[in-house]
This record gives structure tokens, sequence and C-alpha cells, in this order.
């Protein structure tokens, strides 16, 4: 299982992230075995870009000064060989964060792009509700728009909901893990892209880490609802960072409901 790889290599993320989530990434990454890094200065960014594993943009809480520093580190890492996974935060749901969105995919390659069907659909001009940052109904066919996304992108499209699904644009995975216990803490969907970051430090191919990121992802939630299921959302997100860090290969295995759709 992939995990076992990082938590051996033990790989740099630098993340450029908001604030709203710094915290709970930065402590979810460790439990799982993966050094996170926090770097957003103009005057280092590129220099922390080119010596991680792998670059995490998200766009959460969105300022000119985040777009410039974010477009420079992404050049950099694409300089230097280094993934990049983009999580669009709210796009869609106003001009200026879809506009940003677009200028950062105009100078940055991506690895991965990992965001809800809405923020996916308005990044690539299809119509889809959304409501503040989080995805509203809609009424389209999520694999279409992931297969679209990627095709029209050149990366691994990761879109997560009740089902999350996986593709380069050939390839689809259905993933059915998780639980709706994470829609009750902020911040889960934000650290599921440092995690896919931490999973793609290991080298393996983009698809292969994404789905493999997903997977565990989905298994660690599964089992900390299960653990504080008569508790509050309080307990469930401190259980969830240790499972990141004590969910294993076996349970993963035993538990895992992905498919391929092709």
């Amino acid at each position: 299982m992939m995990i076992e790889k990082v938590r051996q290599k033990n790989p740099l993320v630098h993340n450029i992230t908001n604030m709203v989530v710094t915290n709970f990434t930065a402590n979810g990454l460790l439990a799982l075995g993966a050094s996170p890094v926090m770097a957003y200065a103009h005057e280092e960014v590129a220099d922390m870009a080119k010596i991680a594993d792998a670059l995490v943009l998200n766009m959460g809480t969105l300022t000119e000064e985040v777009v410039e520093a974010m477009i420079i580190a992404g050049k950099s890492a694409n300089e230097h060989g280094v993934p990049v996974v983009f999580d669009p935060v709210g796009v869609g749901a106003t001009p200026y964060r879809t506009e940003s969105a677009r200028r950062i995919l105009q100078h940055v390659n991506l690895s991965v792009l990992r965001g809800n069907a809405a923020e996916v659909a308005h990044l690539v001009g299809e119509e889809w509700a959304i409501k503040g940052v989080d995805a509203g109904e809609g009424t389209g066919d999520v694999q279409k728009l992931a297969q679209k996304a990627a095709l029209d992108l050149s990366c691994v499209v990761v879109i997560t909901g009740k089902e999350d699904i996986t593709t380069d644009g050939d390839i689809i995975y259905r993933g059915l893990n998780g639980d709706v216990a994470l829609t009750k803490v902020t911040g889960t969907g934000c650290l599921l892209s440092s995690v896919i970051g931490a999973f793609l430090g290991t080298g393996a191919a983009s698809i292969e880490a994404a789905k493999e990121a997903a997977t565990f992802y989905g298994v660690a939630a599964e089992l900390a609802a299960e653990k504080t299921k008569d508790q509050g959302p309080g307990s469930f997100q401190v259980e969830f960072l240790n499972q990141l860090a004590l969910v294993s290969s076996e349970q993963i295995e035993l538990r895992k409901s992905i498919y391929m759709m092709n």
C-alpha cells in the first residue's frame, strides 16, 4: 500500500493554503507521516517549491499576493519536476475567484486538480450551483465532468462528494469510502488535497497517487466516525487525525470500496 511508502519516505509537502485550514492541514500531514511546510513569501516560494516532493496550491482565502505566490511557486515546481496539486476553493462563487483560478492555470501545469463538482465545473466553463465554497445541487454527470476537466487541463482530476471520481480522462475510478462526518469539520477537503500531494511525493503516477490517497482518507474517516458515533464533530476531528496516523494497509485492503468504471 502506498501509505507505507509515504510513512517511509516522509515527503516534504509545500502548502500555499488558506488561513482557515493551515493548522489542520499541517497536523493531518504530520499524522500520516509526511512533512508539511507552509511558505508564502514571494522571496522564498520558488526556492521552497523546488526542494519539495510536492506543491499544493489552495485558494481558499484569496488575495492578489497569494495568487502571485502560487504562480511563482508553481512555475518553480514545473521547472524542477515537482508535482503540483491545485484546489480551486470556491471557484464560481465570485468572478474574481474564477478569474484568479484560471490565471493560475495559464502559468502552472498541474499533476492533480482536486475539488467538488461545482468548483471543477466552473473552472472548465460548465454550469453548476455553488453556495459559498460548497457545491450546491447539480444535475450534471459528475463522471463526464471529471473526464472533460482532465482532458481540458491535461491532468488527473479528483471530484469529491458522496462518491469520489478520479480520472485522467481515460481511466476512471469511482470511490465510495468516507463518511458524512467529514462535512461537519472545516478543511477536510483541503486536507485531502494535501494528502494527495503527500502520496504524489512518493514518486507514484498521478492517477495512482490520487486514487490511493482518496481511498486511504475515506477509510480513516470511516474508522474515526465509528469510534465517535455518539459524540460530536470535535471528537470526530481529533479521532480522524488519530486514524490518519493509525490506519494500516490491512485495514485499507479490507475496507476499500473503489471500482474502475471502464
